[in-house]
């Protein structure tokens, strides 16, 4: 395996200390916390080069599921184990943008807070698929589930009854979309929740933050 530079080698020193006093590995806000590192995207340069050169898997497909290649999930530091590969050419970093709600609308927040790595098969668009956590039950009957990850396709446009991500005012929402003649419906998947209504006159296309392509769930 190739050489670590020194802040390498103190992010996979503090991932195996996270895992051995902690029992799981650290966020990306944790590393860069610990690392005094500000943005996200400069903790995912070193995890990826840590990956590269061999020293670091992601596992369940998420990035904070960090773990040294010499450690198994029951394993300490000093316990070597050779954990299998996974075949990079099927899988694909969708970044995680901020939360989102079905139900109340929470406010977007427009910075990256983890990525998910995925089959290239379940998601269409290459760079403009972003992700968001779904907080809320409003989407319940469509199968967006509290707690979801929706994987979405970026676009100003789409087509009546797709599920949509929506900015209304400064906060974002997850629902169907439904433009009528002097008004367009948000439409919930929950028989208990009303639409919310925008007039025509007040709808811009940049509201319209992209169509919702698929759902993971961590069962």
């Amino acid at each position: 395996m190739q050489g670590l530079t020194e802040r390498q080698q103190q992010v996979l020193h503090y991932i195996r200390q996270s895992i051995n006093e902690r029992g799981y590995p650290p966020t990306l806000r944790e590393i860069g916390a610990h690392m005094g590192i500000r943005s996200t995207n400069g903790v995912n340069d070193h995890l990826r080069a840590l990956e590269r050169k061999g020293y670091l898997t992601r596992e369940d497909m998420k990035s904070r599921a960090l773990r040294p290649k010499d450690m198994s999930a029951n394993a300490r530091a000093d316990e070597p184990i050779s954990l299998p590969e996974a075949p990079e050419d099927d899988l694909c970093e969708v970044p995680v943008v901020g939360r989102i709600a079905a139900g109340l609308p929470l406010l977007a927040e427009e910075h990256l807070i983890d990525t998910v790595r995925i089959d290239r098969m379940l998601v269409r668009g290459g760079r403009e698929i972003f992700g968001l956590k779904v907080t809320g039950d409003s989407m319940i009957e469509a199968g967006i589930l509290n707690g979801d990850y929706i994987f979405v396709r970026r676009q100003p446009t789409a087509q009546r009854g797709e599920i949509v991500v929506a900015l209304i005012g400064d906060e974002a929402t997850v629902k169907y979309y439904f433009p009528e003649k002097d008004y367009v419906r948000f439409q919930p998947a929950n028989s208990k929740m009303a639409p919310i209504l925008v007039r025509a006159s007040d709808f811009k296309p940049t509201m319209l933050l992209g169509v919702v392509v698929s759902v993971f769930r961590r069962l």
